[in-house]
């Protein structure tokens, strides 16, 4: 069983600065892409960020410039890094990992429980 815990989310003022961490634990025999996604209260969950293999990334528009996702090689943790936050990133923060448990096995998505950021003064 694959679990996904996110941590780091807290109240912050706006430009600040925050670290999000996700612990990937379980059976994972190898993973594609992790990425982290945001929803805010009655909106849509959004792609904030996504690493794929290790290394190629991409960021959604409003966050390019502020916020670096990264990884480690064993694929166990997956970072966001926030800058200069902004009132309008607020949200719960999930993480999610593409990822099969055997070698044979599918690719599946797997999901944290979300982690909250409010950005406020």
């Amino acid at each position: 069983q694959v679990r996904l815990v996110e941590s780091g989310g807290t109240l912050v003022q706006p430009g600040g600065s925050l670290r999000l961490s996700c612990a990937a634990s379980g059976t994972i025999f190898k993973a594609s892409a992790m990425a982290w996604y945001r929803q805010s209260e009655g909106k849509q969950r959004d792609l904030v960020a996504q690493i794929v293999e290790g290394a190629s990334t991409t960021y959604a528009d409003s966050v390019k410039g502020r916020f670096t996702i990264s990884g480690d090689n064993t694929w166990n943790r997956v970072y966001l890094q926030m800058n200069n936050l902004k009132p309008e990133d607020t949200a719960v923060y999930y993480c999610s990992a593409d990822l099969k448990t055997s070698i044979r096995g599918p690719y599946d998505t797997y999901w944290g429980q979300g982690t909250q950021v409010t950005v406020s003064s």
